[in-house]
């Protein structure tokens, strides 16, 4: 009997993201992959529809190459995204962006740097510290020294990133 494709479906409350995050799961599993982040933007003329995939050895060009043969069939099939689209497979690189919950649980401790929208009081636009908390609504802790703690919500932030590759 053949395997049946489990496919997500998409309701209204699921976004593009979101969408194709649950169909290319199931394929990244497959390949010993885990999804890092999944992202569709608008860079100049083109949208772009990007897997960020990532695995314990760390990736390579042939587990990119394997994850965008298994999941392009299945994007051309579901047609999530309505006219023209370059998609990739990546892997979020030595500085990856954390941008979901589950990306800071799994660095707590890592040294972070974090870009925020507006400066604070003193002018600082830009603050690096060990990752030390991170609340069930996404609100996390830097430690920035043996007496200073800060706290930051994500809307307060425009990037934080890793800046250990060997974390």
């Amino acid at each position: 009997m053949a395997e049946e494709i489990m496919k997500p479906k998409k309701e209204k409350k699921l976004s593009t993201t979101e969408f194709v995050w649950q169909l290319a799961q199931p394929e990244a599993e497959k390949l010993g992959l885990e999804i890092w982040d999944v992202t569709y933007k608008k860079e100049g003329a083109d949208w772009n529809l990007c897997i960020y995939i990532d695995k314990e050895d760390g990736i390579n060009i042939d587990d990119c190459v394997n994850l965008t043969h298994a999941v392009n069939p299945l994007l051309d099939k579901e047609e999530p995204i309505k006219g023209a689209y370059n998609f990739e497979v990546s892997s979020p690189g030595l500085n990856r962006k954390l941008t979901r919950k589950e990306h800071f649980e799994k660095l707590m401790g890592a040294p972070l740097r974090v870009k925020l929208i507006r400066p604070m009081e003193d002018g600082v636009r830009e603050i690096e510290g060990d990752l030390i908390g991170v609340a069930d609504n996404g609100d996390f802790e830097l430690k920035l020294n043996e007496e200073t703690s800060i706290t930051f919500t994500k809307k307060e932030c425009s990037s934080v990133v890793l800046m250990d590759d060997d974390f």
